[in-house]
């Protein structure tokens, strides 16, 4: 299926995808106090085929209705990612204002090419209680967001990331990617970006494991089974504090695909969550994942019997992939998180090898 990771292991392996972080956090920030929250941005200079897909039983969501395949507009400019909760969504604004300034939308007046109107759907999660509740992503957030998109960005506690919670854990935002080696979509590159609060835990309690490792083994990230003493730590944590969650992404792809072919890779991307969080798509998730196609390779159809599309195999691989980079972008997630707030981090009570 795949020959491995792109050479960042990042979404921003796929070519054309830019990736940008704005947080604040206060370096003695506890739960009620002290700023800790932020965003992300996902840009795609030039607009990307994209859709969508929303699972859990609480979204927080900007404009998703827009990416039905059933709908008029075919591409997006950017997708924010972001802290905040409802009030998060704000930080939208400011993306669309940076993307203004750089004329990315849809043109609106042939004569006048800063006539335009960006498309920036976005999705929150509820991390008002890390920091102070008052303290949260504005639009002069998003535009600064955009601002530093770049080919390389932090992880684990940063942007959207900063606030996050996975379970009884430090959540954060991760990144993988993987090239595929085989099949019809040989060469194609499949990335995502994953920001992890989860109600739900990402640690298998019986070795202290996340439970995404469990596909790829503990030697892929490059961790062992947890002794006796540090699963007893693991166990004694609290519960998560909130009862308000969410883990929202992007997945992207280099493959060249239509809107229905998007919302089908947002889909299958949702198996990668539930392959490392357990449990999840929960009332009081609002798990939501984007799907993304650059459209810079063509890939040639299979042959296929006549009832069937030809670019049925392709997108079969495109879908196996997206799952396999979301669960490894929440273990890459959890393990880069540090502390914030008193919330402890994975590699705190986990050492690696």
């Amino acid at each position: 299926m795949r020959s491995g990771p792109g050479p960042r292991n990042s979404i921003t392996d796929v070519a054309g995808v830019l990736v940008g972080h704005h947080q604040v956090l206060d370096p003695d920030a506890t739960l009620g106090t002290g700023a800790a929250t932020g965003c992300t941005v996902v840009r795609v200079p030039g607009g990307a085929t994209a859709s969508v897909d929303v699972r859990g039983g609480g979204p927080g969501t900007r404009e998703t209705d827009l990416l039905d395949p059933a709908n008029s507009v075919r591409q997006l400019n950017a997708v924010l990612l972001t802290g905040g909760s409802a009030y998060g969504l704000a930080a939208a604004d400011g993306v669309m204002r940076w993307a203004e300034e750089h004329r990315e939308g849809i043109p609106m007046d042939p004569t006048d090419p800063t006539r335009v109107v960006p498309i920036v759907p976005g999705a929150v999660i509820f991390d008002l209680p890390v920091g102070d509740w008052h303290i949260r992503p504005d639009a002069d957030f998003g535009y600064r967001a955009a601002a530093a998109a770049s080919t390389d960005f932090a992880r684990g506690t940063a942007g959207a990331g900063v606030g996050a919670q996975a379970g009884a854990l430090k959540g954060g935002i991760g990144s993988a990617s993987v090239v595929l080696g085989e099949g019809p979509g040989a060469g194609v590159t499949v990335g995502a970006v994953v920001v992890a609060n989860p109600v739900g835990s990402v640690v298998d309690p019986r070795t202290g494991l996340p439970w995404g490792a469990g596909t790829d083994g503990p030697d892929f990230f490059g961790l062992r089974v947890a002794t006796p003493t540090e699963i007893a730590a693991l166990a004694a944590l609290p519960t998560k504090s909130t009862v308000l969650n969410t883990t929202i992404g992007v997945v992207a792809t280099d493959a060249a695909l239509d809107p229905a072919g998007c919302r089908r890779l947002a889909a299958t991307a949702h198996d990668g969550l539930a392959r490392a969080i357990r449990p999840v798509h929960s009332p009081l998730d609002g798990d939501t994942l984007f799907a993304l196609s650059t459209g810079a390779i063509e890939v040639p159809p299979a042959t296929l019997p006549a009832a069937f599309p030809t670019d049925l195999h392709l997108l079969d691989q495109l879908c196996t992939a997206a799952a396999v980079v979301v669960e490894r972008a929440v273990v890459d997630a959890v393990l880069a998180a540090t502390s914030v707030a008193g919330i402890p981090a994975y590699r705190d009570l986990v050492r690696p090898h």
